[in-house]
């Protein structure tokens, strides 16, 4: 259960960060409100996930799908590109998520 309120928070994110680019700087009303919802769902599951996982291993998860995921979203909704360096960054932040999440003795599981 803690993990699927995980991949709840990390959508809440997902979707708060995504309307925020949308909102254009909160000039856009209803992107805006829907950022503000999507950041206090994402941050009302992570509270319920900090009960049961690790802190160090939760925040990891949430933020390095988040970063995976807004990083793909940048590049099909918006056009974004992403540089050598930032795809070889990306990947070490989900390799480094899988490794915690396989290997690690913290993660909760």
């Amino acid at each position: 259960m803690p993990w699927f309120l995980l991949t709840l928070a990390i959508i809440g994110e997902i979707v708060g960060t995504t309307a925020l680019k949308l909102s254009e700087g909160f000039t856009r009303p209803l992107p805006g409100i829907v950022a503000i919802i999507g950041y206090a769902v994402a941050f009302y599951f992570l509270a319920m996930v900090l009960r049961t996982i690790p802190i160090g291993v939760a925040y990891a998860v949430w933020s390095g799908v988040g970063v995976a995921a807004m990083a793909l979203i940048g590049l099909v909704m918006f056009g974004q590109k992403l540089e050598p360096a930032a795809i070889i960054g990306i990947t070490l932040i989900v390799a480094g998520v899988v490794v915690l999440n396989t290997m690690s003795g913290t993660s909760g599981h």
